[in-house]
Protein backbone atom coordinates (compact mmCIF):
# COMPACT_ATOMS: atom_id res chain seq x y z
CA UNK A 1 0.00 0.00 0.00
CA UNK A 2 2.11 2.69 -1.52
CA UNK A 3 4.17 4.26 -4.03
CA UNK A 4 4.33 0.69 -6.31
CA UNK A 5 0.52 -0.37 -5.44
CA UNK A 6 -0.46 1.93 -9.32
CA UNK A 7 0.82 -0.11 -12.12
CA UNK A 8 3.86 1.36 -13.83
CA UNK A 9 6.07 2.29 -11.28
CA UNK A 10 9.02 0.96 -8.65
CA UNK A 11 10.53 2.26 -6.32
CA UNK A 12 13.70 1.57 -3.72
CA UNK A 13 15.11 2.37 -0.20
CA UNK A 14 18.69 2.49 0.76
CA UNK A 15 20.78 3.74 3.34
CA UNK A 16 23.86 6.52 2.39
CA UNK A 17 24.55 7.45 6.10
CA UNK A 18 22.97 10.56 5.62
CA UNK A 19 22.02 9.96 8.95
CA UNK A 20 22.77 8.10 12.22
CA UNK A 21 20.76 5.22 11.28
CA UNK A 22 18.22 3.21 9.05
CA UNK A 23 17.56 3.80 5.17
CA UNK A 24 17.86 7.62 3.73
CA UNK A 25 17.49 7.91 0.45
CA UNK A 26 14.51 6.72 -1.96
CA UNK A 27 13.81 6.66 -5.58
CA UNK A 28 10.43 6.57 -7.45
CA UNK A 29 10.75 5.72 -10.82
CA UNK A 30 7.93 6.02 -13.89
CA UNK A 31 8.26 3.74 -16.07
CA UNK A 32 5.19 4.79 -18.34
CA UNK A 33 4.02 4.75 -21.14
CA UNK A 34 2.97 8.44 -19.46
CA UNK A 35 5.11 9.95 -17.89
CA UNK A 36 3.03 13.35 -16.56
CA UNK A 37 3.76 14.68 -12.94
CA UNK A 38 2.54 17.64 -11.49
CA UNK A 39 4.05 19.06 -7.98
CA UNK A 40 3.25 21.73 -5.17
CA UNK A 41 5.93 23.25 -3.17
CA UNK A 42 6.10 25.22 -0.21
CA UNK A 43 5.14 28.92 -0.37
CA UNK A 44 8.15 30.13 1.77
CA UNK A 45 10.36 32.43 0.13
CA UNK A 46 13.30 30.69 1.81
CA UNK A 47 13.35 27.83 -0.50
CA UNK A 48 16.10 24.83 -0.35
CA UNK A 49 18.09 24.02 -3.30
CA UNK A 50 15.64 20.87 -4.35
CA UNK A 51 12.49 22.72 -4.29
CA UNK A 52 14.23 25.60 -6.74
CA UNK A 53 15.25 23.17 -8.80
CA UNK A 54 12.04 20.83 -8.60
CA UNK A 55 10.33 23.69 -9.46
CA UNK A 56 12.19 24.16 -13.55
CA UNK A 57 12.01 20.27 -13.94
CA UNK A 58 8.40 19.77 -13.32
CA UNK A 59 7.61 23.07 -15.20
CA UNK A 60 6.91 21.70 -18.78
CA UNK A 61 4.80 18.76 -16.89
CA UNK A 62 7.02 15.60 -17.02
CA UNK A 63 9.41 13.42 -14.70
CA UNK A 64 10.63 10.08 -14.71
CA UNK A 65 11.79 9.85 -11.28
CA UNK A 66 11.49 11.42 -7.84
CA UNK A 67 14.70 11.32 -5.46
CA UNK A 68 14.32 12.04 -2.02
CA UNK A 69 17.02 12.09 1.00
CA UNK A 70 16.45 12.25 4.63
CA UNK A 71 19.35 13.47 6.91
CA UNK A 72 19.85 16.79 5.68
CA UNK A 73 17.49 19.51 4.47
CA UNK A 74 20.26 21.06 1.96
CA UNK A 75 18.26 24.38 2.72
CA UNK A 76 20.33 28.04 2.99
CA UNK A 77 23.56 26.28 1.24
CA UNK A 78 24.27 28.46 -1.16
CA UNK A 79 24.97 28.28 -4.79
CA UNK A 80 26.85 25.21 -3.61
CA UNK A 81 24.33 23.39 -2.16
CA UNK A 82 21.95 23.80 -5.96
CA UNK A 83 24.63 22.63 -7.52
CA UNK A 84 24.68 19.08 -5.18
CA UNK A 85 21.04 19.04 -6.19
CA UNK A 86 22.33 19.57 -9.70
CA UNK A 87 24.50 16.41 -9.45
CA UNK A 88 22.13 14.45 -7.50
CA UNK A 89 19.95 14.56 -10.43
CA UNK A 90 22.57 14.54 -12.89
CA UNK A 91 23.11 10.68 -10.86
CA UNK A 92 19.95 9.64 -11.33
CA UNK A 93 19.76 10.45 -14.97
CA UNK A 94 23.04 8.64 -15.25
CA UNK A 95 22.03 5.43 -13.67
CA UNK A 96 18.19 5.57 -15.76
CA UNK A 97 19.63 6.72 -18.31
CA UNK A 98 17.15 9.45 -18.49
CA UNK A 99 17.07 12.93 -18.58
CA UNK A 100 18.45 15.22 -15.66
CA UNK A 101 15.69 17.77 -16.44
CA UNK A 102 13.02 14.92 -15.64
CA UNK A 103 14.24 14.44 -12.16
CA UNK A 104 12.54 15.73 -9.67
CA UNK A 105 14.94 16.05 -6.19
CA UNK A 106 13.42 16.00 -2.16
CA UNK A 107 15.75 16.30 0.77
CA UNK A 108 14.43 16.82 4.40
CA UNK A 109 16.24 17.10 7.99
CA UNK A 110 18.62 19.99 9.26
CA UNK A 111 18.89 23.63 7.45
CA UNK A 112 22.22 25.14 6.53
CA UNK A 113 24.62 22.30 6.34
CA UNK A 114 25.58 20.93 2.88
CA UNK A 115 24.96 17.19 2.08
CA UNK A 116 27.41 14.19 2.46
CA UNK A 117 27.81 13.90 -1.50
CA UNK A 118 30.24 11.36 -0.91
CA UNK A 119 27.60 8.89 0.69
CA UNK A 120 24.83 10.49 -0.91
CA UNK A 121 26.00 9.62 -5.50
CA UNK A 122 26.96 5.90 -4.65
CA UNK A 123 23.60 5.62 -2.62
CA UNK A 124 21.90 6.69 -5.89
CA UNK A 125 23.68 3.71 -7.58
CA UNK A 126 22.66 1.49 -4.92
CA UNK A 127 18.72 2.67 -5.48
CA UNK A 128 18.68 2.40 -8.67
CA UNK A 129 20.21 -1.57 -8.52
CA UNK A 130 17.43 -2.12 -6.27
CA UNK A 131 14.48 -0.80 -7.98
CA UNK A 132 10.98 -3.39 -8.24
CA UNK A 133 7.31 -2.74 -8.00
CA UNK A 134 7.19 -4.90 -4.87
CA UNK A 135 5.87 -3.60 -1.44
CA UNK A 136 9.15 -4.75 0.19
CA UNK A 137 10.20 -1.64 -1.75
CA UNK A 138 7.65 0.61 -1.38
CA UNK A 139 7.80 0.14 2.00
CA UNK A 140 11.71 0.69 2.15
CA UNK A 141 11.10 4.01 0.31
CA UNK A 142 8.64 5.37 2.75
CA UNK A 143 10.97 4.20 5.23
CA UNK A 144 14.01 6.43 3.81
CA UNK A 145 11.83 10.05 4.00
CA UNK A 146 11.59 9.91 7.50
CA UNK A 147 13.17 12.22 9.87
CA UNK A 148 11.53 12.64 13.36
CA UNK A 149 9.07 10.63 12.35
CA UNK A 150 8.00 7.54 15.01
CA UNK A 151 6.02 5.62 11.57
CA UNK A 152 5.92 5.66 7.60
CA UNK A 153 3.02 7.38 6.04
CA UNK A 154 1.64 5.54 3.39
CA UNK A 155 -2.06 5.32 1.83
CA UNK A 156 -4.08 4.26 -1.52
CA UNK A 157 -7.36 4.45 -2.85
CA UNK A 158 -8.62 3.93 -6.35
CA UNK A 159 -11.68 3.96 -8.77
CA UNK A 160 -12.92 2.46 -11.84
CA UNK A 161 -9.74 2.13 -14.44
CA UNK A 162 -6.87 2.91 -11.82
CA UNK A 163 -5.03 2.90 -8.49
CA UNK A 164 -3.71 6.05 -6.38
CA UNK A 165 -0.82 5.15 -3.96
CA UNK A 166 1.08 7.47 -1.91
CA UNK A 167 3.93 8.31 0.67
CA UNK A 168 4.33 11.26 3.43
CA UNK A 169 6.82 12.08 5.66
CA UNK A 170 6.43 14.93 8.11
CA UNK A 171 6.02 15.22 11.98
CA UNK A 172 6.57 18.77 12.81
CA UNK A 173 6.66 22.51 11.33
CA UNK A 174 3.48 21.46 9.80
CA UNK A 175 1.48 24.05 8.68
CA UNK A 176 -0.12 25.59 5.22
CA UNK A 177 2.40 25.70 2.31
CA UNK A 178 2.22 22.92 3.21
CA UNK A 179 4.46 20.97 6.20
CA UNK A 180 8.10 19.69 6.54
CA UNK A 181 6.45 17.81 4.50
CA UNK A 182 7.19 15.47 1.51
CA UNK A 183 4.91 13.23 -0.29
CA UNK A 184 5.05 11.41 -3.39
CA UNK A 185 1.48 10.27 -5.06
CA UNK A 186 1.60 7.72 -8.03
CA UNK A 187 -1.56 6.73 -10.65
CA UNK A 188 -1.73 4.68 -13.14
CA UNK A 189 -4.65 6.50 -14.32
CA UNK A 190 -4.67 7.35 -17.92
CA UNK A 191 -5.17 11.56 -17.35
CA UNK A 192 -3.83 14.33 -19.39
CA UNK A 193 -1.17 16.42 -17.22
CA UNK A 194 -3.29 19.57 -17.42
CA UNK A 195 -6.18 17.70 -15.34
CA UNK A 196 -3.60 15.95 -12.97
CA UNK A 197 -2.00 19.68 -11.68
CA UNK A 198 -5.43 20.78 -11.04
CA UNK A 199 -6.45 17.38 -9.41
CA UNK A 200 -3.51 18.05 -7.25
CA UNK A 201 -3.79 21.17 -6.18
CA UNK A 202 -7.26 21.00 -4.89
CA UNK A 203 -6.00 17.23 -3.02
CA UNK A 204 -3.99 19.62 -1.39
CA UNK A 205 -5.87 22.26 -0.54
CA UNK A 206 -8.47 20.50 1.39
CA UNK A 207 -6.13 18.10 3.37
CA UNK A 208 -2.59 18.97 3.48
CA UNK A 209 -2.77 22.45 3.72
CA UNK A 210 -5.34 22.30 6.64
CA UNK A 211 -2.59 20.20 8.50
CA UNK A 212 -1.43 22.73 11.00
CA UNK A 213 0.42 21.25 13.28
CA UNK A 214 2.72 24.00 15.12
CA UNK A 215 2.09 27.00 12.31
CA UNK A 216 5.62 26.86 11.09
CA UNK A 217 6.39 26.78 7.74
CA UNK A 218 9.26 24.53 6.05
CA UNK A 219 11.42 25.32 3.30
CA UNK A 220 11.51 22.18 1.66
CA UNK A 221 7.79 20.90 1.25
CA UNK A 222 7.13 19.32 -1.64
CA UNK A 223 4.30 17.11 -2.84
CA UNK A 224 4.60 15.56 -6.55
CA UNK A 225 1.99 13.12 -8.75
CA UNK A 226 3.19 11.22 -11.27
CA UNK A 227 0.96 9.41 -13.63
CA UNK A 228 1.88 6.20 -15.72
CA UNK A 229 -1.46 5.33 -17.46
CA UNK A 230 -0.50 1.29 -17.30
CA UNK A 231 -3.61 0.47 -15.24
CA UNK A 232 -4.43 -2.95 -17.27
CA UNK A 233 -8.75 -1.76 -17.69
CA UNK A 234 -7.77 1.58 -18.39
CA UNK A 235 -9.82 3.29 -20.57
CA UNK A 236 -7.99 5.09 -23.30
CA UNK A 237 -10.27 8.34 -22.91
CA UNK A 238 -9.31 8.84 -19.86
CA UNK A 239 -10.98 8.43 -16.37
CA UNK A 240 -13.88 9.72 -14.47
CA UNK A 241 -12.10 12.87 -13.38
CA UNK A 242 -14.69 13.19 -9.94
CA UNK A 243 -13.51 10.08 -9.57
CA UNK A 244 -10.18 10.37 -9.58
CA UNK A 245 -10.23 13.63 -7.94
CA UNK A 246 -11.84 12.03 -5.02
CA UNK A 247 -10.05 9.49 -4.83
CA UNK A 248 -6.72 11.65 -5.19
CA UNK A 249 -7.90 13.38 -2.44
CA UNK A 250 -9.08 10.87 0.21
CA UNK A 251 -5.04 9.37 -0.69
CA UNK A 252 -3.65 12.90 0.45
CA UNK A 253 -6.51 13.55 3.61
CA UNK A 254 -5.07 10.24 4.34
CA UNK A 255 -1.79 11.05 4.31
CA UNK A 256 -2.63 14.36 6.47
CA UNK A 257 -4.17 12.96 8.87
CA UNK A 258 -1.35 10.27 9.81
CA UNK A 259 1.02 13.69 9.87
CA UNK A 260 -1.01 15.14 12.59
CA UNK A 261 -1.58 11.85 14.22
CA UNK A 262 2.41 11.61 14.60
CA UNK A 263 3.58 15.14 14.89
CA UNK A 264 6.40 15.53 17.24
CA UNK A 265 5.36 15.14 21.11
CA UNK A 266 1.41 15.11 20.62
CA UNK A 267 -0.91 13.41 22.89
CA UNK A 268 -4.15 14.51 21.19
CA UNK A 269 -5.11 14.86 17.30
CA UNK A 270 -7.47 17.44 17.57
CA UNK A 271 -9.92 17.98 14.14
CA UNK A 272 -11.62 21.72 14.37
CA UNK A 273 -14.76 21.87 12.62
CA UNK A 274 -15.89 25.18 11.86
CA UNK A 275 -19.51 25.07 10.42
CA UNK A 276 -22.42 27.86 8.95
CA UNK A 277 -19.34 30.24 8.00
CA UNK A 278 -20.19 32.54 5.25
CA UNK A 279 -18.08 30.69 3.08
CA UNK A 280 -15.07 27.93 3.10
CA UNK A 281 -12.28 30.39 3.38
CA UNK A 282 -14.12 32.32 6.27
CA UNK A 283 -14.55 28.90 7.88
CA UNK A 284 -10.63 27.78 7.08
CA UNK A 285 -9.96 30.91 8.74
CA UNK A 286 -11.73 30.50 11.57
CA UNK A 287 -10.41 27.25 12.50
CA UNK A 288 -6.65 28.14 11.85
CA UNK A 289 -6.75 30.90 14.58
CA UNK A 290 -7.67 28.39 16.92
CA UNK A 291 -5.35 25.65 15.37
CA UNK A 292 -2.64 28.34 16.21
CA UNK A 293 -3.41 29.64 19.55
CA UNK A 294 -0.93 28.13 21.98
CA UNK A 295 -3.44 28.61 24.86
CA UNK A 296 -6.02 26.69 23.24
CA UNK A 297 -3.18 23.89 22.23
CA UNK A 298 -1.95 23.56 26.00
CA UNK A 299 -5.45 23.57 27.10
CA UNK A 300 -5.86 20.35 25.04
CA UNK A 301 -2.60 18.98 26.49
CA UNK A 302 -4.08 19.47 29.94
CA UNK A 303 -7.31 18.24 29.26
CA UNK A 304 -9.16 21.22 29.73
CA UNK A 305 -12.22 22.14 27.92
CA UNK A 306 -11.37 25.88 27.86
CA UNK A 307 -13.76 27.12 25.57
CA UNK A 308 -13.33 30.79 26.50
CA UNK A 309 -9.44 30.26 24.44
CA UNK A 310 -11.56 29.00 21.37
CA UNK A 311 -13.80 31.86 20.87
CA UNK A 312 -11.16 34.61 21.87
CA UNK A 313 -9.06 32.86 18.77
CA UNK A 314 -12.39 33.19 16.40
CA UNK A 315 -12.50 36.60 17.50
CA UNK A 316 -9.01 37.85 16.04
CA UNK A 317 -10.56 36.93 12.95
CA UNK A 318 -12.52 39.17 10.21
CA UNK A 319 -14.51 36.67 9.56
CA UNK A 320 -18.23 36.83 9.81
CA UNK A 321 -20.25 36.15 13.14
CA UNK A 322 -22.18 37.10 15.41
CA UNK A 323 -20.28 37.25 19.25
CA UNK A 324 -23.65 36.95 20.75
CA UNK A 325 -24.78 33.91 18.89
CA UNK A 326 -21.63 31.58 18.35
CA UNK A 327 -22.03 28.15 20.06
CA UNK A 328 -19.27 25.99 20.48
CA UNK A 329 -19.13 21.97 21.07
CA UNK A 330 -15.77 19.83 22.51
CA UNK A 331 -16.32 16.34 21.99
CA UNK A 332 -20.03 16.69 21.00
CA UNK A 333 -20.71 19.01 24.19
CA UNK A 334 -22.08 21.78 23.58
CA UNK A 335 -20.29 23.79 26.48
CA UNK A 336 -20.81 27.10 24.91
CA UNK A 337 -24.14 28.77 23.42
CA UNK A 338 -24.50 31.85 22.63
CA UNK A 339 -21.43 33.32 22.87
CA UNK A 340 -21.57 32.31 26.53
CA UNK A 341 -22.26 29.31 28.60
CA UNK A 342 -23.74 25.90 27.99
CA UNK A 343 -23.54 22.94 28.79
CA UNK A 344 -21.89 21.54 31.79
CA UNK A 345 -17.72 21.54 30.40
CA UNK A 346 -17.32 18.62 33.28
CA UNK A 347 -19.11 16.64 30.61
CA UNK A 348 -16.32 16.31 28.38
CA UNK A 349 -13.91 13.98 28.06
CA UNK A 350 -10.70 14.55 27.35
CA UNK A 351 -8.85 11.03 28.19
CA UNK A 352 -8.87 9.90 24.69
CA UNK A 353 -6.59 11.09 21.68
CA UNK A 354 -8.71 11.91 19.28
CA UNK A 355 -10.49 15.65 20.00
CA UNK A 356 -13.48 17.41 18.05
CA UNK A 357 -14.06 21.17 18.12
CA UNK A 358 -17.33 22.36 16.77
CA UNK A 359 -17.56 26.16 15.94
CA UNK A 360 -21.04 27.31 14.90
CA UNK A 361 -20.37 30.57 13.46
CA UNK A 362 -24.35 30.33 11.82
CA UNK A 363 -23.13 33.11 9.33
CA UNK A 364 -24.18 30.85 6.58
CA UNK A 365 -23.45 27.17 5.17
CA UNK A 366 -20.07 26.70 4.71
CA UNK A 367 -17.73 24.13 6.41
CA UNK A 368 -14.06 23.55 6.66
CA UNK A 369 -12.06 21.61 9.04
CA UNK A 370 -8.75 22.07 10.36
CA UNK A 371 -6.48 18.81 11.72
CA UNK A 372 -4.21 20.26 14.51
CA UNK A 373 -2.57 18.68 17.58
CA UNK A 374 -1.42 20.12 21.39
CA UNK A 375 1.54 21.31 22.69
CA UNK A 376 3.22 19.39 25.10
CA UNK A 377 6.39 19.27 27.13
CA UNK A 378 7.24 16.45 24.79
CA UNK A 379 7.38 19.32 21.78
CA UNK A 380 9.30 21.98 23.15
CA UNK A 381 11.80 18.96 24.47
CA UNK A 382 12.25 17.53 20.99
CA UNK A 383 12.58 20.56 18.76
CA UNK A 384 15.18 22.93 21.35
CA UNK A 385 17.76 19.80 21.04
CA UNK A 386 16.69 19.08 17.54
CA UNK A 387 20.31 19.78 16.67
CA UNK A 388 22.50 19.43 19.79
Amino acid sequence: MSVTAAAGFTAAGVTAGLKSAGRDLALVVNIGPQRHAAAVFTSNRVAAAPVLWSRQAVSDGRADAVVLNSGGANACTGPEGFADTHHTAERVAQALDISAQDVLVCSTGLIGERLDMGALLPAVDAAAAALTDDDGAAAAAAEAIRTTDTVSKTAQSGGTGFVVGGMAKGAGMLAPGMATMLAVLTTDAVITQPDLDAALREAVRVSFNRADSDGCMSTNDTVVALASGAHPDADASGVDLREFQAALTEVCRDLAAQLIADAEGAHHEIAITTIHAANEDEAETAGRAVARSNLFKTAIFGRDPNWGRILSAVGTTDVAFDPGTIDVAVNGVWICRGGGIGEDRSLVDLSGRQVEITIDLKSGDAEATILTNDLTHDYVHENSAYSS
